[in-house]
């Protein structure tokens, strides 16, 4: 059927396990307003964070199994029931059972008569967009970062690589043939940040000069800004939907989230969002005002605030390193903590792409410049500042 207009809802990440076990099962899960958003749209896209499978598969028993993730093959009727017709699989645990858990989610999406993307058994099945034939044409493939989001080959199952420039390039050409629009849905950028990292701005920026017309971003597990162009958008992180772990609970801003809201014509788009928490009382997903992060940031604005965010980025990944490696860094000093950053194998990183702190961190000293002061963005100044130790702010470097 073809439509003049459409409208699609996104989340953020879903994850039911840890404290969300079982809790697909509770009708009282969603409020009625959380419930009534979703159902808004003509489609619902969601992050589905790991695999729907009830296998054996061998768990690591040291810190990284509080990192692993995967859900009861129920879910789907949760999913279903919300009107999840659309399912992102491309995210870093998507593997976690190995190409069994992949095999097994697109199973059970197609038994829902949904479409899963972004993730598949081979490359040309991760690799293939969703086409709507709705205001004009709608396509939409799914991406993840390196390394954890394991890519998919000609014979082996993963995702597909945010780093696959050529093959994102000609999947955007081929959809921007027949399509008005084209979308990417990124899982990337780094956990805890409050702005996306200089080189993570940059890839979604390419993808616009590639074609495409909108980036959404889940993977941070906290929300971030957007950036709006000449009828093309960013929204660099829709932060948490169902999902909450010890490991979330040890960083600030892990029990916020996002709901977008796209509404299309032929010509144009606009967007609508609601703002949700996750009650960690009831472990029930409530609607709320959204953090004040959620805005529009400029590149005039970034080029002030990048340097804070930083800052926030590294006091937040910290607190990682203290809460995965309690014994080694429990009461590390900041010598300590560089050494971790310049590290060069340090665990996930991959050069000018992910992680890479060697590019965060001396730009985090910038922070003692204060170019944020001159932000016009007092909001989210406020925000930033709320996660940092003020006398971190004058911190002169470890010689």
């Amino acid at each position: 059927m073809t439509t003049k207009t459409t409208s699609l809802v996104f989340t953020g990440d879903i994850g039911f396990d840890k404290y969300m076990k079982d809790k697909w099962s509770d009708p009282a899960l969603l409020s009625s307003d959380v419930a009534s958003f979703l159902k808004s749209g003509s489609h619902l896209i969601v992050n589905v964070e790991g695999p729907l499978y009830d296998g054996a598969y061998e768990k690591k028993e040291n810190s990284v199994a509080a990192l692993l993730h995967s859900m009861d093959p129920n879910v789907r009727h949760f999913l279903a029931g919300i009107g999840a017709d659309i399912w992102n699989i491309c995210n870093n645990h998507i593997m976690d059972a190995g190409e069994n858990g992949i095999r097994s989610t697109l199973e059970y999406a197609k038994e829902c008569n949904a479409t899963a993307f972004g993730a598949g058994l081979d490359i040309a099945g991760a690799s293939s967009p969703v086409i709507l034939n709705e205001a004009g044409g709608i396509g939409m493939i799914g991406v993840g970062y390196q390394r954890a989001c394991r890519k998919a080959g000609d014979d082996h199952a993963g995702c597909f690589s945010w780093s696959d420039l050529d093959l994102i390039r000609k999947q955007i050409d081929s959809i921007k043939k027949t399509c008005r629009y084209c979308i990417i849905s990124a899982h990337a950028g780094e956990e805890f940040t409050a702005l996306p990292s200089p080189y993570t701005r940059d890839r979604y920026i390419s993808y616009l000069d590639m074609g495409a017309d909108i980036v959404i971003a889940h993977h941070p597990h906290v929300v971030n800004n957007y950036e709006l162009f000449d009828n093309k958008a960013i929204f660099y992180s829709l932060g948490n939907f169902i999902f909450d772990t010890d490991y979330q609970r040890s960083q600030f801003g892990t029990e916020y989230g996002i709901l977008l809201k796209l509404n299309f014509t032929e010509e144009t788009f606009t967007f609508e969002h609601m703002g949700i928490k996750v009650d960690r009382t009831s472990e029930h997903i409530i609607s709320c005002p959204a953090p004040a992060i959620f805005t529009h940031v400029d590149e005039k604005e970034y080029k002030l605030l990048r340097s804070l965010a930083a800052k926030v980025l590294i006091e937040n990944t910290k607190k990682q390193l203290r809460y995965l490696k309690p014994d080694e860094y429990g009461s590390a000093t900041e010598d300590d903590f560089v050494k971790n950053f310049y590290e060069p194998l340090r665990s996930g990183r991959v050069p000018g792409e992910t992680l890479d702190m060697q590019i965060i961190y001396p730009l985090s000293l910038e922070v003692t410049r204060q170019d944020w002061r001159s932000s016009r963005l007092p909001d989210v100044v406020e925000y930033c500042l709320a996660q940092i130790d003020p006398a971190s702010l004058s911190q002169q470097p470890p010689s």
